[in-house]
């Protein structure tokens, strides 16, 4: 551990309000409205990332100006994909590597540093990032890359208490911010490359205790208070053998909070191996739909429980690295509906109803979606199956099955980078991109902690003048009111405002605020390195405040094919940028 509580005085700790009584279950259920201060990842558990501050606003945004930036150190760089906490004069933030900062909010003047200092052997699937930390009483909590959940004690730093969510060295990690409701916190698990079994798991935010687990795939055995619970699904129902032990499925975005239904909503992640044709999915048999349950699915957990409550399936059979796990933000239509809403790596942007996860409907996202013509009315893809990588053991030598080219690729339509609602105009903001694969299968056996894969691919661009498209979508009707489009990746979050605006930023290093009825460029700044966190807002002393992370990195450099080449001359870097509108140009036109 480095920490340098030594330069925290008493004072410093008075003038930052560090003593306060901490973070509150109403605190958490009420982030979004209460606008002096950031509690929950996602700006409110149900994912909008949309704030009511409108002292920023569509006239006066040109006038935003830098207050303060920190830096994160040189010698750990990598993706920086974290959204910064704020409470009482304190923002939190995560660095790649597992480190944690607490700063001064006024100055950006760190207060503390905690590194998890990791064991040599990690396996992280896309960069050593971190993508931020939760609040509860007086405690900040986040996850480490060697799969362990860490609790500190906010004002200083020291460790509270520290548990494993699992094995690292069977492939393990965690990059998600933990979720706090009432007593728990609730967290998936990273790996889904090396075979490992998805899981959510709660515990008590005071101790750590572990109340309950839930695994994701079928066949797996829940656990409720140290006892076995009830087995996820029917064993063998849709997994041939004993291919479920090593199934995947993991649910490595972390998950939302829906209070209307007190539902969790989770994300899995791909089923493992990626031949689907290993998983007996090619060909469904009797008494076995080939499936694969619950992989590539959206699920709905009961928080007292870890019961499942309900599913959907976006992807069933799934053979290109389509994970489920994209973030489902829970809305009201506007017809007064109380809808889901997700949009799949698999190129489709889903609405559910919020009462049973049942589909509603589904509308391309993206412009090219190859492996599908459609969803049908009971929301199963309509599948090209002469768009599915080749079987192996068809092919002469047995090794590697035909190439097919397939869109989007396989970091997907849309990855991790969360998009927003927006209240204001009813319509989502979601950050896309349009990309395909050339890909095949190939045979391969499990083996403890190495990639667990079995196919090969090579992702291209599919345009010549674009790959990043931020897109506004109606969810009622699909429809694309309009497109901004970068010549990188997009692979930052999103964030809407009650003044109209929509921030994001882009791999080039462009800290933008647009239009949200138009699309139109209203304010930029050049942060000197590739943006991949997430931005958030919030009032101080009556003037408006802006932050987001730079630091390139993440999956697009490490998995990119012919597209990490053609960005390859991107910087990395580490700095968190805070913006403010002074009170004097609130009001400038």
């Amino acid at each position: 551990m480095n920490r340098f509580v030594a330069t925290v005085t008493a004072s410093i700790l008075a003038a930052t309000g560090a003593f306060a009584q901490g973070v509150t279950e109403e605190m958490l259920a009420n982030d979004q409205t209460m606008t002096h201060q950031v509690v929950t990842n996602g700006m409110g558990r149900h994912l909008q990332r949309y704030s009511p501050l409108d002292i920023v606003n569509k006239d006066n945004v040109k006038n935003l100006v830098p207050a303060w930036a920190f830096s994160l150190g040189g010698e750990k760089q990598r993706g920086q994909e974290t959204q910064p906490l704020i409470y009482d004069g304190i923002m939190y933030i995560t660095g790649s590597y597992s480190r944690l900062y607490a700063l001064d909010v006024n100055t950006g003047r760190e207060l503390w540093q905690y590194d998890a200092r990791l064991p040599e052997g990690i396996l992280p699937c896309c960069d050593v990032i971190n993508r931020g930390a939760a609040l509860a009483g007086d405690k900040v909590i986040f996850g480490t890359l060697d799969a362990r959940i860490v609790a500190l004690d906010a004002k200083t730093g020291d460790v509270v208490w520290r548990d494993q969510i699992d094995d690292y060295k069977a492939g393990y990690s965690y990059t998600a911010a933990p979720l706090v409701v009432g007593d728990l916190v609730i967290t998936g698990n990273s790996g889904g490359e090396f075979g490992i079994v998805g899981t959510v798991q709660a515990r008590n935010v005071d101790n750590g205790d572990l109340v309950w687990e839930r695994p994701v795939i079928e066949g797996h055995m829940g656990m409720l208070n140290g006892e076995e619970s009830t087995m996820t699904g029917t064993l063998n129902a849709t997994w041939p053998g004993d291919m479920w032990k090593t199934g995947g499925g993991a649910t490595w975005l972390g998950g939302s909070y829906d209070a209307d239904t007190d539902t969790l909503v989770f994300g899995t992640g791909n089923p493992a191996p990626w031949n689907s044709h290993l998983r007996n999915a090619g060909a469904p048999t009797e008494g076995n739909t080939g499936d694969n349950l619950y992989a590539a699915s959206r699920i709905g957990i009961d928080p007292a429980t870890g019961e499942i409550k309900w599913h959907y399936q976006t992807t069933p059979r799934e053979g290109w690295d389509y994970d489920g796990v994209n973030e489902v933000v829970s809305y009201t239509d506007r017809a007064g509906n109380m809808r889901y809403a997700t949009a799949d790596r698999n190129g489709f942007f889903y609405v559910l109803n919020r009462e049973d996860g049942a589909f509603v409907d589904a509308y391309p996202f993206v412009k090219d979606i190859s492996w599908a013509s459609d969803i049908d009315d009971n929301g199963r893809p309509i599948f090209v199956e002469e768009n599915r990588p080749g079987d192996p053991t068809a092919s002469t030598d047995g090794k590697k099955g035909d190439v097919v080219f397939s869109s989007p690729g396989f970091l997907g339509g849309k990855n991790w980078m969360p998009m927003a609602f927006s209240q204001r105009t009813g319509n989502f903001y979601v950050p896309s991109n349009e990309w395909g694969m050339d890909i095949w299968n190939e045979p391969i056996t499990y083996k403890k902690g190495a990639a667990y894969l079995g196919s090969g691919f090579t992702i291209k661009p599919n345009y010549e003048d674009h790959i990043g498209s931020l897109k506004a979508i109606d969810p009622d009707t699909g429809e694309w009111k309009w497109e901004y489009k970068n010549e990188a990746p997009l692979w930052s979050g999103v964030m809407t405002t009650a003044g109209g605006l929509v921030f994001f930023g882009t791999p080039e290093g462009e800290f933008l605020a647009l239009d949200d009825e138009t699309g139109e460029v209203l304010w930029s700044f050049q942060t000197g390195s590739g943006i991949v966190g997430q931005p958030i807002t919030w009032d101080q002393d009556g003037e408006q405040y802006v932050s987001v992370i730079s630091g390139w990195g993440g999956a697009v450099p490490l998995w990119g094919g012919e597209v990490a080449k053609k960005v390859s001359y991107l910087n990395q870097g580490g700095l968190l940028w805070t913006f403010r509108l002074p009170k004097e140009l609130a009001s400038a036109n």
